[in-house]
């Protein structure tokens, strides 16, 4: 096991004491886990993430499995240490952060030369714990667990989870913040990813002025070096080199600076990544810049939701609801957002130019449609992008509050035959189409006639086109109440739901016979209403003197 202190000591010229609150001149500091357990136990784990790391199946059988990922036994050849960040929450810089409650123990590399870091979320306090315990509960480690793998299965890029653990002991939590705190029980999650490196992670320093700008340059070089090699090794040969299209004609020659290439490059995943979130519904919840990942990864899983029925405003922050600064339909024009703060980050350590900055928020929004517009093509079976067409179908699910995911799994099975008869068009999407009346009947026929006429270009037939939209809109999606039942059963002892659910997640595109209670549609009293209309808007993306203006991103705009 190798820890980040051997790659990266350059950049802490001084660790500080763990007892220090605010860390100066240093990424991380060393701390060890203080949980304390009583008995605890292996509640799940994931044969993948064991994979990757060349874990024996038969490691989780040892006793003191629980106590080594708990924190309580240490791992050999482990140096713990949580991470320095800081980041904008909510749109205002909220300065130090970090890692309040998470411990790396390290990182290993696998038979294929692969970097992972093993991190513990919930194991004690470290020195950027500020007022808080350091712990996490059942509840919210059952969430990040079971979300953390679900998102891998459908194809977003994450971060893992390779084990959930309880500590045995109870912590307090007032989980509605109305002055009621109780106990809980407490448990611990081992995230996994080949780095856990935020946004924030690069603004602390350049916030803290000169005498840090170096750090920024250090982080940025490690980063490179361990995570972006093929940045590194850019050549003239690539020809990489492209036109800000101003007035002036200035060239960004990415292979001249391997931090603007490097910006770039994360600034595209991003947008990919947001990309994803929108083509399945997910809702992040939380996107400051400390809970964004320089991989491109979904990063802290707090309060997440996937959409049931489609309203563009949902988001599952209630302390963000007076705003809704995150909700779905804003996700994209965050993920820009966050990116100027970055870029801006770049800029303060003069790694970048203005015109490299402004470059990368170019490539967010090109990089952005070009994948939004691929996805949703893809989820219709269409033979090729319809903006009409989809912006039509967004507004007739915003007004019905029709469900996301069950609707785009049944849309496989219109028949693309004009000669269908009008009055049995709708019959395969009435388990979605529920209490509408004659008006919306009428919009959804008109929409479904306009749809096969699209569908009758395509030379694909109506199996083939089944079988690749089933492979891209799943069946099973890590709904807010199949987790909050997961967990009911657990904080009662039964964790045979989680096991369930994971297994169910693992394959979300499959029909798994037996499994379809885990498709249906939420029960009443976990039906969000949808609100507003919407209507699908292209991407704009203009460069100021600041390097960002405004973008409307998502392709949504509330009417």
């Amino acid at each position: 096991m190798e820890s980040w202190e051997s790659c990266l000591s350059e950049c802490c010229p001084c660790l500080p004491p763990e007892t220090q609150s605010l860390v100066f001149h240093a990424c991380y500091t060393k701390v060890n886990p203080s949980v304390e357990v009583e008995n605890p136990q292996l509640v799940a784990w994931s044969e993948s993430v064991a994979e990757l790391l060349d874990l024996d199946p038969k490691e989780f059988q040892r006793p003191d499995f629980p106590l080594i990922f708990s924190g309580t036994s240490p791992l050999v050849g482990a140096v713990p240490y949580a991470q320095c960040y800081g980041g904008h929450q909510f749109g205002t810089w909220a300065g130090q952060l970090g890692d309040g409650r998470a411990i790396t123990l390290g990182e290993v590399l696998n038979a294929n030369s692969e970097r992972w870091e093993l991190q513990l979320k919930g194991a004690g306090k470290t020195p950027y714990s500020r007022f808080a315990d350091g712990l996490a509960v059942l509840r919210s480690s059952i969430r990040e667990f079971l979300c953390s793998e679900a998102m891998h299965s459908l194809g977003i890029p994450t971060t893992r989870a390779l084990c959930l653990v309880t500590t045995g002991k109870y912590v307090t939590r007032d989980m509605f913040y109305d002055g009621n705190p109780k106990e809980e029980p407490g448990a611990i999650v081992c995230r996994v990813a080949q780095s856990f490196l935020r946004f924030g992670s690069y603004q602390i320093h350049a916030s803290r002025g000169k005498e840090d700008l170096d750090i920024v340059r250090t982080l940025a070089n490690y980063t490179i070096r361990h995570h972006f090699p093929h940045v590194e090794n850019l050549s003239k040969s690539e020809s990489l080199s492209f036109s800000t299209g101003e007035e002036d004609n200035e060239v960004v020659d990415l292979t001249s600076n391997k931090y603007a290439a490097w910006a770039v490059e994360v600034a595209e995943r991003t947008a990919s990544l947001v990309a994803r979130w929108q083509g399945v519904g997910f809702t992040h919840g939380v996107l400051n810049t400390d809970n964004m990942s320089v991989l491109g990864l979904s990063i802290d899983y707090g309060p997440f939701g996937f959409l049931d029925a489609f309203d563009p405003s949902y988001t599952p922050n209630t302390t963000d609801l007076p705003g809704r600064r995150y909700c779905f339909a804003n996700q994209p024009d965050i993920g820009l957002w966050n990116v100027a703060q970055f870029a801006s980050t770049l800029s303060a350590a003069q790694l970048i130019s203005d015109k490299e900055s402004n470059y990368a928020m170019e490539r967010y929004g090109t990089k952005f449609m070009d994948e939004y517009q691929a996805i949703m093509t893809r989820k219709l079976g269409l033979p090729k992008y319809n903006k009409q067409l989809i912006s039509k179908l967004l507004n007739n699910m915003a007004v019905d509050k029709v469900d996301y995911t069950n609707f785009f799994r049944l849309l496989s099975n219109i028949k693309a035959d004009p000669s269908i008869p009008e009055q049995k068009l709708l019959t395969p999407l009435k388990a979605v189409l529920l209490d509408m009346g004659k008006e919306r009947k009428v919009a959804w026929t008109t929409w479904v006639q306009t749809y096969i006429q699209e569908l009758s270009a395509s030379e694909t037939s109506d199996e083939e086109r089944k079988a690749s939209m089933n492979s891209v809109n799943p069946k099973y999606i890590l709904r807010n109440y199949l987790c909050q039942s997961a967990i009911d059963a657990a904080e009662q002892g039964d964790f045979g739901e989680v096991r369930r659910l994971l297994k169910v997640m693992e394959r979300p595109f499959d029909d798994q016979p037996g499994m379809e209670k885990y498709a249906r549609l939420p029960p009443a009293w976990a039906y969000r209403p949808g609100v507003g209309i919407i209507k699908m808007m292209y991407l704009h993306v203009s460069s100021s003197s600041s390097g960002y203006r405004s973008t409307q991103s998502a392709c949504y705009h509330l009417g």
